[in-house]
């Protein structure tokens, strides 16, 4: 009986240090599955990616820089004055790469790129990257902002599993 006991309290107390240490854990999403935030997170330690779209039957590839997450969705920014704002016009279908040369990972999306006309959307995305504000503002007819729909995010590398994400 006395060894009963002995073995009870210490699982008990067990149990309480298990605890007090998954209290000071960070919550890890139990599933491993990428997320939204996962996308844009990556893409932003990238820095840059790469945005190809289409102008006819000639595919066109550019580096961007800007990537907001505004209102639930992820956003990019450009110049309504460039070629890629036509080919977004005409087709909105992009696709995106990005590369962690240092990890030896990367990213490609498959989206629409769908305009967003509000000043809101337009002031967020100038605030995150203030550095666009000599060239760009809220309220001029040059500001292009567009959020991503139909999504589907692909995480590769030469080592894992690729691991798919849409929203």
């Amino acid at each position: 009986m006395k060894r009963v006991f002995t073995l009870l309290v210490i699982m008990a107390a067990s149990l309480v240090i298990a605890d007090d240490i998954a209290a000071n854990q960070p919550v890890i999403n139990p599933t491993d599955e990428p997320t939204m935030k996962d996308v844009y997170n990556f893409v932003k330690k990238c820095g840059y990616y790469f945005i190809a779209t289409v102008e006819g039957d000639q595919p066109r590839v550019r580096p961007f820089g800007t990537i907001a997450i505004f209102e639930n969705k992820l956003y990019i920014q450009t110049s309504k004055q460039k070629n890629v704002a036509k080919q977004l016009k005409a087709n909105p279908k992009i696709e995106i790469c990005a590369l962690d040369l240092a990890e030896g990972k990367w990213l490609r999306i498959e989206a629409e790129a769908i305009p967003d006309e509000r000043i809101e959307a337009k002031k967020f995305m100038l605030e995150e990257y203030p550095e666009l504000k000599n060239m760009y503002a809220a309220d001029d007819d040059k500001t292009l902002v567009l959020y991503l729909k139909n999504v589907t995010a692909v995480f590769s590398s030469f080592t894992g599993e690729p691991k798919v994400v849409k929203f």
